[in-house]
């Protein structure tokens, strides 16, 4: 987010706009917490991680009265527009409060769970799968050592990105994804396939959801209790550290898309990147429509993997 903040900002002041920083997104905004930016004020921060303006969630931006302050701090400050960068539930904020109210508003798309829809990457998605293809090398050499199984937990929601393309990247055994369910049962079908005789060791990555890594290990002890099982759930660990080169472009170019989208007069749109251009999608879609794994990927896997 550093690298997207620096380009809004210096994008601005590039056209000669004078440009504020709201810290701790809409709670800052409802609380005043809001900065005029120079170029120094984003020198040296493109690689680093996090987000030098932090994060907060507002339950009291989800109510009118938060949102009526916050936008009586906009005309305080004297502000024209907004550029939001955040995933659905920032962006699906930014979609409630233009309707409310008449000022430009465009979204960012931040998130390393890489779902929304309308772009082909998010912004902080590629330095995810980058540490959890790390992390699962490391785990290799123990899993080799112990002849063990290990069931790794990966991020994303309801959204099989990271855990289907870092299996991959890793040279995992599996992954099992909420797009995958169906009547199929994905753990027997690693069971029946992916431990083949010629391999001592494997390792599954698994989505957080519905229990996660916990729940099929628990399942292969209590199944197949002739296997070693061990656990490792990545947690936070994906959501920090240096950002790749490819996120630092990335960021880059669309916060600079998103003060050519105010200077077009554009409004309520999210800015994304479709087969390396830049497109604009109404912010509705962006987070109403669910963005669809590529099925091929789940197929490559699995020839892969014998």
């Amino acid at each position: 987010m550093n690298a997207c903040i620096r380009a809004v900002t210096r994008a601005a002041i590039f056209e000669d706009w004078r440009v504020f920083g709201v810290y701790r997104g809409w709670e800052g905004l409802i609380m005043g917490d809001i900065k005029e930016f120079n170029s120094a004020s984003v020198s040296n921060t493109i690689q680093r991680g996090g987000t030098i303006l932090k994060t907060a969630r507002s339950e009291e931006f989800r109510t009118p009265e938060g949102r009526a302050k916050a936008y009586k701090n906009i005309q305080k400050f004297g502000l024209d527009a907004l550029v939001i960068i955040g995933g659905n539930g920032s962006l699906a904020g930014a979609q409630v409060f233009a309707s409310e109210y008449d000022i430009p508003v465009i979204g960012l798309p931040g998130t390393i769970d890489n779902d929304l829809y309308g772009t082909d990457s998010t912004i902080g998605y590629d330095t995810a799968l980058n540490t959890i293809m790390e992390c699962v090398d490391k785990i290799r050499d123990t899993a080799n050592s112990h002849d063990r199984i290990f069931f790794v937990e990966v991020m994303g929601r309801d959204a099989g990105f990271l855990t289907q393309n870092s299996a991959i990247a890793a040279g995992a055994e599996a992954a099992i994804i909420p797009e995958d369910q169906t009547d199929i049962d994905q753990l027997a079908t690693f069971i029946g396939r992916g431990i083949r005789k010629s391999k001592n060791s494997s390792i599954v990555l698994v989505s957080e959801k519905d229990g996660g890594a916990m729940h099929y290990a628990e399942r292969v002890r209590q199944e197949y209790p002739q296997y070693n099982v061990k656990v490792s759930i990545l947690g936070h660990l994906q959501r920090g550290g240096s950002p790749t080169a490819y996120d630092r472009i990335l960021a880059s170019r669309l916060g600079v898309a998103s003060i050519e989208a105010l200077k077009e007069g554009q409004r309520n749109v999210m800015v994304g990147i479709k087969n390396d251009q830049i497109v604009y999608v109404p912010i509705s879609r962006a987070i109403k429509m669910d963005k669809p794994i590529d099925k091929e990927l789940i197929n490559v896997l699995g020839i892969l993997s014998i």
